[in-house]
């Protein structure tokens, strides 16, 4: 296929109506919603299980992170490359159906080990949720838009992370109240019921995915070969497995490289503290978790709506400066969220500490916009969902491995429960400057990038 004919002519594009692109996003931030709520609640659950469960602080970190990704090492890729050949709304309801089971079992799970049996098909499931997710809503908006859907989207984490404080510490303590129950012969312990509750929503968000629109692939421009008619089974396979989308991040290295690295360790802090905060607030502040919900929910939801905010508008100012706008917002981003991350385990008071710790999040969720902006932007269209796929996979794996990097830390070199505020600290010195300094690498590669491919798109109009 030549570069022409993978260029549609942008007047002729008809873009799905509006009603039909809004209606999927609400779907899509729906699913998002439970995602980031179980993920959540599961962080106000961490010292029950610790408890109930008998677990070190290194098994519950393994559980609370690690162990949602084991099955998503090995089908995560693969998965992601259903949302390139087969319809997204198909994908996205699939993936929400098999998430919703492994919430409900996760309910039912009567010892430790059943607890990760059930957990670790949890990122299996969720894998090609975001590459689907984006790639759909990139057909369903114009280019003038997609910036507000991408920043529409991030509800779905606001609203999980925020409600799930809120509401979710509020039905910790209630349920911590009521005694063991009894479930299809199993022993219940009364927090596990949140996780079955997570499971039924699910099947109604599953429902809605179904029932959105599935919008035509728009081709923008083809940067890579596509397979001839006649290759065989093995190639066919290393296809479906993204080999061809790795061979071209590869061939972008300069470009995807930075971003790549500084996503994967800042994630593993982002996680870290997402999933430790409420057993830190415990240990350090002696708070239960119904306080902890109260006072951080609010401010959550305060920092979440201003973080999308200023994503918006500091990249969309920047962009009239800079062609590297979204990755250079990205990095002053990052570089305002490791301050927050240190300071905040350090503060003297509770209410001083999760102010901080918002703060932070605020300024992690405004650099989110940019950096899936940056990837959308570079990636060829006809492999989005692999090469989306591959840079969430930086952010899913090693973000899940959080918790089990603070809890490890926390065991091993700081070795009292009580301190768990020192583990928190050194991990974030550890690893969001050096996070910063890549993504500060990648400016300039990206710019050069971007003004190639304008180059490429304006010859190609002119020869029209």
């Amino acid at each position: 296929m030549t570069a022409e004919q993978g260029i549609e002519a942008g007047d002729a594009r008809r873009w799905p109506s509006s009603g039909a692109a809004y209606f999927a996003l609400f779907a899509i931030i729906l699913a998002t919603f439970l995602n980031f709520f179980d993920q959540t609640v599961f962080g106000m659950l961490a010292q029950r299980i610790k408890i109930d469960f008998q677990l070190t602080d290194e098994q519950l970190g393994f559980l609370g992170g690690p162990a949602t990704i084991i099955f998503y090492v090995l089908v995560g890729i693969p998965l992601a490359r259903l949302a390139d050949i087969f319809p997204r709304k198909f994908v996205l309801a699939g993936g929400m159906t098999a998430i919703s089971a492994v919430m409900a079992l996760g309910g039912m799970a009567q010892t430790f080990t059943q607890f990760v049996g059930s957990r670790m098909f949890l990122g299996a499931g969720g894998s090609a949720h975001a590459p689907a997710a984006y790639s759909m809503l990139a057909d369903h908006f114009p280019p003038k838009k997609i910036t507000r859907a991408f920043a529409l989207l991030q509800l779905g984490f606001i609203g999980g992370t925020t409600v799930g404080v809120g509401l979710g510490g509020k039905l910790v303590v209630m349920l911590g109240a009521w005694p063991k129950g009894h479930f299809l012969g199993l022993t219940i312990y009364s927090w596990q019921w949140l996780l079955i509750w997570e499971g039924i929503a699910g099947v109604f968000a599953a429902t809605l995915l179904m029932l959105a629109v599935e919008p035509p692939r728009h081709k923008v421009l083809v940067t890579a070969a596509e397979l001839p008619g006649d290759a065989g089974l093995g190639r066919r396979l290393l296809t479906f497995t993204g080999f061809d989308a790795l061979k071209a991040i590869g061939a972008r290295r300069k470009v995807y490289g930075p971003l790549f690295i500084g996503l994967a360790l800042s994630a593993i802090d982002t996680f870290g503290l997402m999933f430790w905060r409420v057993p830190f607030m415990i240990r350090s502040y002696h708070w239960d978790e119904a306080r902890i919900g109260a006072v951080m929910a609010p401010m959550l939801l305060a920092a979440s709506l201003l973080g999308v905010f200023l994503g918006g508008v500091f990249v969309e100012w920047l962009a009239k400066r800079y062609k590297d706008a979204n990755v250079r917002a990205a990095t002053i981003l990052f570089a305002c969220t490791t301050v927050c991350a240190i300071c905040s385990p350090l503060m003297p008071t509770g209410e001083s500490s999760l102010a901080v710790m918002a703060l932070g999040g605020m300024f992690g969720l405004a650099g989110a916009v940019p950096q899936n902006a940056a990837i959308q932007r570079v990636a060829p269209n006809e492999m989005r969902g692999q090469v989306t796929a591959f840079y969430l996979f930086m952010f899913t794996f090693f973000g899940a491995m959080g918790s089990f990097v603070v809890g490890t830390v926390a065991q091993r070199i700081v070795g009292n429960e009580a301190d768990l505020w020192k583990a928190l600290v050194i991990v974030a010195v550890a690893l969001l400057p050096l996070a910063t300094f890549f993504m500060w690498r990648g400016i300039k590669p990206y710019r050069e990038e971007v003004e190639r491919l304008e180059a490429i798109e304006a010859g190609m109009r002119a020869a029209r």
